[in-house]
Formats: structure tokens, sequence, C-alpha cells
């Protein structure tokens, strides 16, 4: 069903003009939760229980056709990332673990999986949008995915599964989108034999969170009401008949649509005093009414015997480093997979990823989590991890930012879709899902996990990108993940488990699987230390005495000090010295040897090793760590980017030609000559007047322009031309290529939205939905005169259905508001689902240039049609035609007899007859194809009885072409096919 959001943009003026200056509030919804049942246990009912099928599409509120965007401001809060241009070294250079197990825990046709889990004292429960399986420790499985659906709830429901621990009380929360939301509190702390207290909260409406605090369980919702519920966890915990619930609407957060706050989760069992229940989400300031990007934090205070005394605090706003989380203005399709068949995937924006964790400490209380951003928002695409930790002097005590970073996966790689949270000595366990920036990779989506130990330098992910599995198939449509999740194992709260989803090919019916992976930060050995990185010499004018200066890392739980380190320069002699100091766990140091390394030799690439050798190291593959550095020349520049122009559709005769240069050399280099090419021809010589320094790169902008308005492909190289440069060969790019293409909007017809009939002159195509919305049918040709006025039948399958049609009079293969010829016609105002047909008249203009068009006719559900033909829409459809426009003189042969005869000869040439003898002008005769191209002109003359001609088609393409025959008094077209 689709449901209408025209009354939200009077609530999102009143929620993006909250502040934090409004005073605390009450809740606005008060009631019980209703133990509906009590379900036995599943070992009880195994004979009841049979293995599970395959679920079909899992139509959960993200998957609602008619969710609206997020609301931004075009261009506001948009820049690069600064943690992603300034990383830390030693970003990703402690080498991680193997993950110790990993498995698939279910498979699932749903479409997105909604994977989550929990981990108690000997039982892994894990949860996806339609099921749940029950693991030993090891992945042995001790419960599949059963039927009837769901197995502990009483009844069926939607989605969204949810699973926690409760540590402190030893029990396990689920919860489930069904009839409002349904939780399922167990009795004992084994999820096989115990019964389950089946609660039913009826006000929830989507994307249930659970989180556990100390009073209460407490549950968002992504609604536009209320975001945040509490539930009486101590009478749930009781099985009482009731448990008090209590709504609130956050104050002052700003947002539109899709958004999901976060209650933070308590990670283990040691719990924070009652009351202050902290709520998080971030403040992108790309939102209308938000100045700066921040973190804001409201304290949940709830009394369950006396609602009048609940409130919900005014927030606590917390500016945090500027971060872009826009993609695609809101949409739910973002990132384009690298390997064909897949859909482009939804980052998960506007969402506090699952889950927001807390855990105290001995001196301070902490917070995790983390969001998806944008790292190249302003020349690309690139999903990375923005996350948090948070402290707080003492419980209930205002939150202060400790430390903040912004987590890129290595080798262009996307990653979001991340779940993180410390372990019990403050180290950092985040999983998430990478995947390669389509054109830079071939890796699918797949799961992985980094980290951080407590001791690491602040902001920083050091743990290198480890896999957990790399996915060998591609998902298939938009909707991925919607969210994962990581938890730790309560028995020695070290080891962390994060489940995600991937799509292997080995799943049965090419599904999608969620898998779970184990694996731990914290120290596995005694003794264990490595040098992790090699931090000088680098790159640059190298001497024949260059220090070098190493990181070591103790992977250790026991101190280590007087150990030898060494070093080796090409596989040379080993310098061995001492490293004299003490390194305790988990924690790094810096060495600078003694003895030089010589690499003095001018454009040479060194190999230097460094390693420690620690009597009785137990861990010896992480002991060394290699590094590669140049001897960079004096004088070296080349073009290492074409920046623009860039592949697109309309473009035009002026296009701006900028590259990127770079200085590979050791000396800082200006005014020195470059150039380009297109297609092979003419140098256009420029001069580069900036100042560049040794590794340093500046995009620069030609004052030539080139012309790109003809449909194709075009080739540009760009070189340098530094006198004395060392290094010619990378001095040029290469050629480029930069294709001018007709674009093909997308949008979503599947529901009825769309063309299902076009009926103008000539044409009467009645069609389905077109493969994402749109249809190219301009082998179907509409004679239309100057001046005419045609009817135009148009048949939809859903209502409220806005029409424009264009004709690109000028075929510069744009459409602009002075060649639409219908404008903002509505067909069945206010219906939903149906077959409706409606007829207008559109009207070519006096002054419309003769010849062959490109026709769109383009639909929008329930606004009017982007003015922009280009732009994608959520739901409508586009389909392209082609018109002909005729002098009205001469349409249809009203003062000259004419007989257009084309017939096939042999290697692909075609043999045109025009028999007429009431004309005897010079003849013209054009050849365009589908894209409306001219390919070839020639005017015939006649020969007595007509005009001949055989045209040689051998040399294009195979596909649909038009010969068009005629001047202002007759007009002709026949349409031929090249095999």
């Amino acid at each position: 069903m689709k449901t209408k959001f025209l009354t939200l943009c009077s609530l999102f003026v009143a929620f993006a003009t909250m502040t934090a200056q409004e005073t605390e509030q009450k809740p606005t919804f008060v009631g019980e939760a209703t133990l509906v049942s009590v379900t036995p246990s599943l070992q009880s009912r195994m004979n009841e229980l049979t293995p599970g099928f395959a679920k079909g599409e899992a139509q959960d509120g993200r998957s609602n056709p008619k969710k609206p965007k997020r609301e931004v401001v075009p261009g506001k809060g948009v820049q690069p990332d600064y943690f992603s241009q300034n990383q830390h070294p030693l970003t990703g250079k402690i080498p991680g673990k193997a993950a110790t197990a990993v498995w698939d825990a279910g498979y699932t046709g749903s479409n997105p999986t909604d994977p989550a889990l929990a981990v108690g004292p000997d039982h892994v429960f894990v949860v996806w949008n339609t099921a749940f399986a029950i693991f030993d420790k090891d992945g042995g499985e001790l419960l599949g995915d059963t039927d009837p659906f769901p197995a502990i709830f009483p009844s069926d429901g939607c989605c969204d599964l949810t699973v926690s621990y409760d540590n402190a009380a030893d029990r396990w929360v689920i919860s489930f989108l069904g009839n409002g939301v349904q939780m399922a509190i167990s009795q004992t702390g084994n999820p096989l034999t115990t019964d389950w207290n089946i609660y039913n909260i009826p006000t929830v409406n989507d994307y249930n969170k659970v989180s556990v605090w100390s009073d209460g369980y407490y549950l968002t919702d992504q609604s536009n009401g209320n975001r945040l519920y509490a539930m009486d966890r101590a009478a749930m915990l009781a099985g009482n008949p009731t448990a008090s619930i209590q709504g609130f609407v956050l104050p002052g957060i700003a947002t539109f649509g899709f958004a999901s706050p976060q209650a933070l989760n308590v990670t283990d069992g040691n719990m924070p005093a009652a009351g202050n229940a902290p709520i998080v989400f971030f403040q992108d300031d790309a939102y209308a009414g938000v100045t700066v990007d921040h973190i804001k934090f409201w304290n949940a205070n709830v009394d369950f015997a006396n609602p009048g005394n609940s409130t919900i605090s005014t927030p606590q706003e917390i500016e945090v480093t500027p971060f872009t989380s826009i993609f695609d203005g809101g949409s739910f399709a973002n990132l384009t997979q690298p390997n064909p068949g897949g859909g482009t995937l939804d980052a998960l924006q506007g969402i506090i990823m699952n889950q927001a964790q807390f855990r105290k400490f001995p001196t301070y209380n902490s917070a995790v989590f983390n969001h998806v951003i944008d790292t190249d928002p302003t020349a690309g695409k690139r999903a990375a991890v923005r996350w948090y930790e948070f402290r707080q002097a003492a419980d209930g005590a205002p939150w202060t930012l400790y430390q903040e970073g912004t987590y890129e996966s290595p080798d262009n790689k996307h990653a979001w879709n991340a779940s993180l949270m410390m372990d019990g000595a403050g180290n950092i366990g985040m999983g998430y899902t990478g995947m390669s920036i389509a054109g830079q990779g071939t890796t699918n989506v797949s799961s992985y996990y980094t980290g951080r130990f407590a001791s690491d330098p602040l902001n920083t992910m050091t743990i290198s990108e480890e896999p957990i599995v790399i996915g060998d198939g591609v998902i298939v449509g938009s909707r991925y993940g919607d969210y994962s999740k990581i938890d730790i194992d309560p028995t020695d709260d070290a080891t962390f488990y994060f489940t995600n989803e991937i799509h292997t090919v080995d799943t049965p019916n090419n599904q999608r699987a969620a898998n779970v992976g184990r694996f731990k930060i914290a120290p596995d050995f005694d003794n264990d230390i490595g040098v992790v990185n090699i931090d000088t010499p680098e790159d640059g004018a190298l001497t024949a005495t260059e220090d070098v200066t190493v990181t070591i890392f103790n992977f250790g739980i026991n101190d280590a000090t007087g150990f030898p380190v060494t070093f080796q320069v090409d596989g040379g002699a080993t310098i061995t010295e001492t490293f004299a100091g003490t390194i305790a766990s988990s924690t790094s140091a810096q060495y600078t040897f003694t003895a030089t390394a010589d690499l003095s030799t001018e454009g040479q690439t060194y190999s230097i090793t460094a390693a420690t050798a620690l009597v009785g190291d137990e861990g010896p593959n992480n002991d060394s760590f290699t590094k590669d550095v140049t001897h960079l020349f004096l004088n070296d520049v080349g073009v290492t980017e074409l920046v623009s122009p860039v592949s697109a559709s309309g473009l035009s005769n002026a296009e701006e030609v900028t590259i990127t240069v770079t200085n590979f050399g050791s000396a800082t280099q200006s005014n020195f000559p470059v150039n380009y090419t297109l297609n092979g021809g003419t140098s256009i010589i420029e001069t580069f007047t900036g100042s560049l320094a040794q590794g340093e790169s500046q995009d620069y902008t030609f004052t030539a322009t080139v012309d790109l308005s003809g449909l194709g492909d075009y080739t540009i190289d760009a070189c340098t031309g530094l006198p004395g440069d060392s290094v010619q060969p990378n001095d040029c790019l290469g050629e480029q290529t930069v294709s001018n293409f007709l674009c093909q909007p997308g949008a979503d017809c599947t529901l009825g939205d769309g063309l299902r009939l076009v009926s103008i002159a000539e044409i009467n195509n009645a069609t389905g939905c077109e493969t994402d919305g749109y249809g190219d049918f301009s082998t179907l040709v509409a004679n239309l005169a100057q001046e005419g006025t045609y009817d135009i039948t148009l048949t939809t399958g859903y209502g409220d259905q806005f029409v424009n049609v264009w004709v690109d009079f000028n075929d510069d293969f744009t459409f602009t508001n002075d060649e639409l010829i219908l404008s903002g016609f509505e067909i069945a105002n206010g219906q939903a689902t149906g077959t409706y047909t409606e007829t207008t008249q559109v009207t070519i203009p006096a002054g419309a240039p003769l010849g062959m068009h490109r026709m769109r006719v383009k639909t929008n559900w329930n606004a009017p049609v982007p003015a922009d033909a280009c732009e994608e829409t959520t739901f409508g459809e586009t389909e392209d035609y082609t018109a002909n426009v005729t002098d009205e003189l001469g349409i249809n042969d009203v003062f000259y007899d004419a007989q257009l005869i084309v017939t096939s000869a042999d290697n692909e040439n075609f043999n045109l007859e025009f028999n007429t003898t009431s004309y005897t002008n010079n003849l013209p005769v054009t050849v365009y194809n589908t894209l409306g191209q001219k390919l070839a002109y020639y005017v015939l003359e006649n020969e007595g009885s007509g005009y001949k001609k055989t045209i040689d088609m051998s040399y294009v393409a195979s596909g649909v072409y038009f010969f068009q025959v005629g001047d202002r008094e007759l007009n002709k077209t026949v349409r031929v096919i090249v095999k």
C-alpha cells in the first residue's frame, strides 16, 4: 500500500525549528505493554517445528515505497572530510588476527536481511528479517530456522527482528514488528529450554531498535511521532500481566522522513544508576534549521509508577568535526556495486547504526556509536564510517567528546553498515561492510572488521582491515543490510561476534546470507611484540646517512623490555640494536636506530625491513614490517587525472578541461607547460603558474574549452612539459574517454506508476513497466506538422500521475522548458491503484525545425514532473519516442502522389526509390540513428520518373536507422534495420 506524506511538510517545519532552549517534555503516550501469552520452550516443541523455508521480500518500513526523502538544503553542508585527509600514520598498521569462526546463520530472500545477534554465556542467538537460529560459541547449530514462523511469537507479522542479551538479568530480549511490536522476554538464560513471556506494544510503527538500560527496555521508532518508548524492565522480567510503557517525542530533533536515533545499550552487566537513559542522534548542517554538525544527547527519566513525573530532557548539543552524511539527496539507492547484475545499494543514511553502546569504567562512562558519511562529496562518492567515543564523569553527568574518527576501507572501497563496541579493557572492535567503488575494483559486498587498542593514538582505527568473509555474488536490488550488529562474549568480555549481510553464489537459490564472524582484539599471548611501522625515512631527496625510526607494538599480555630490534636495506647486512625501554601491554613506542641507512642513489627505490627479535615471542608472524622508500628525482611532474569533463548527458560546445598535476620529484616546481589534445588533434598548450611542492597535486583548468556537444565518445590526453623532467613516461595521463550520452532517468513503476499506453498520431504504444522505469521507443515515429494540434492519449496504472512531454527541437540532447509541448498534465487526481486513461492535446510550434527529433514523455507520482527531464524520481516512468516535424502543406502527400520504397541489398546496402511524377525539385535525403544524430546527407536529382540512391550502411553498428526524404513541401520517413 502506498502511504501518502503530503501532510508532513508542516510537521517538518515544526521539527526543524525546535531548539535546545525548549523545555523538557512529558511523555506523549502512556499505556501498558500487555502480556498476551507465554510460549513454551523451543526444546519442548521440537516435534511441532519444521525446518524453515526461504522467506520472501520483507515489507518493513524502509521498503515502504512512499517514504519521503530527507529534507536537505542542496549544496549546504558539503565539505571534504578532515579525518580522511589527515589520517594518523598508524591507521590500519597494526596487524589484526584472523577471524576464528565464520559461518552463515541463515539464508533468506528478504530484501534486506536485517541481521542482528546477541551472545550469552553459552549461546549465539542470530536473527534476521524473517527468522532466527541459535548456535553454540563455535557456530554449531543448536536450532535452525524453523516454521511455524516466528517460532517464539504467537502470530505472524512483518520483520525487523532484534535480539539482545540482558547481561545483568541473564535474560534474552527479542523484538518483532508485528501488530505494533511484540517483545519476547525469556524466563531463564538458556534460550532453548526457557519459556518466553510475550508482550504486545501496539503503538510502534517501524524500524524498532531495543536497548537494555538499568530501569527499562528502551525502544526507538523511526516514525515522525513518538521516536522513543520506555518499557518497565522490572515488570517484564517478573512476567507481570502488564508493564508500563511511555512514549516520547525527542525535543529539538532536526529530521524529516526516515531517521533512526538510538538509546544507549549497556554492553555488559555493570548497570548505571536508574534513570538518565541517554538517546543519541546526529545533526548534519545540511538539514534545514541546523547550522553546525553536532551530536544530540537526550536523557529519559521515566517514573513507571507515576508517568506524571516522567520527562525527556532538552538535548545536550556537542559540536563535532564537520561531515557530509547526505547521499543523493536522501534517496535509498546510493552505492553502485562494482560487478554487473547488482543494484545500487542503500548507504543507510540518517541512522545511528545498530547499536549505540554504553560501558562503565572505574573513573568514567563511555558511549560509542557510528553513522555513515561521504568523504568524497564533491568529486565523487565514497562511503565511510564516522565513529565516536563520548565520555561522562559519572552516571547522568553531561557528555564530552573524547575521540572521533573517520574510517575508510583501504584499496578504494566503500565502508558502511558498521557496528562497534568496547571490550572490558577499552579496546574497540568494529565490524562493517566493504565493497569496491565502481570502476576502482571488483570486490563484492563483504564483511570486515577493524579496531583499536585503548592506548592507541586518539581518533584512529589502528588495526588493519581484516576480512571476515568476502562475498562472491552481487546484491540484487537497492535494499541492503538495514543494520548489522556486534556483541561480546560475556564469559571473557573480550571476544567479539559480528553479523552482517552478504551474498554468495553458494547460498540456496542464490539468496542472501546472515553471516557471523568471531574475532578478538585483546592479546592472546604472554609475550608477543613486533614492528608495525617504519616512520622514517620517507620518499624525498635522500642522503647516505638517513635515520631509521620504527614503531614497535606490544601484542602480548606481559610488558616487553630490553629486546633486540633490527633493520636491513634491500636484503643487505642486518643492523641489530637493543630497545632498552619498556613497552606495556597493548601499547606502542618509537625507536630510532643509531646506525643510518645509505639511500643516496637518485631514482632508486629501496626496500627496508625492520623487525623485533624477542626471545620467547609466541607470535612471530607479526614481528617484521617492510617499507619501500624512493630517492626521488629532482625534477619530475606529470598529469594524474582528468577532472573534467566527465561523461554525462547534454555536454556543451564549450566544456572546460581540468586536469590534476602531481609533483613526483623533490624540487618545488612552477611555471611549466601543460597541454591537452582532443581526439588526437592539435595540442593546446598553456602554462601552469602555481607552485607545486614535493608530492603535492593541484588542479589546473585550461582557458581553451572543447566542443563535446555531439552524442558519442571523445578522447582527451593531457601532458606536462617540464624542461629537464627526469621521468618522461609519467608526463602524460594517456587517452581518457569522455562520452556525451542521452540520459535515461530511472524510477519505480512496479506499483502501477508510469505509462501503460502512449498514443499520438501514428504511435499507439501499449507497454508494461519498463526496466528501471525507462523505455526507449525512439524507433516509433509520430509525424507532426508545424502548428498542428494533436490528441495524445495516456494510460497509467496508478493515480496522481503528472505528465510532461518535450520535443528536442534543437537536437542538443537536452530537454528545456521552451521545448515542452505538454506540462503539468495530471491523470487521475486523488486515485490509487487502477487503470486510468485520459486524452489531452499538444500543439507543435509554428517555427519548430523540420525533421526528426527525440520526444520524451515523463511521469511523476503525486508531484509535478521535475523541470530537468534527466532527474530521477522515486515513482513514475520515462519513455522516449521520435517526432518527425513536417511542414503542414506537405504532410501525408496532400499535394503530391509519391511512393517511397527501400529494399535491402548485399553488404548492408539499401536501395532507395522515390517514385513520383508530380515532384521535380532536388530531393534531400537524411540518415538518422535512433538518438536523432544525422549520419549522412544526400541531395538527389529527379531521373524523370523519380529518384534513386544506393545508401551504404555497412559502416554503422547493428540497429535501427531512419531514412528521411523531403523538404518543406514533402516529408516522408522509413525505418531500416542494419544486421
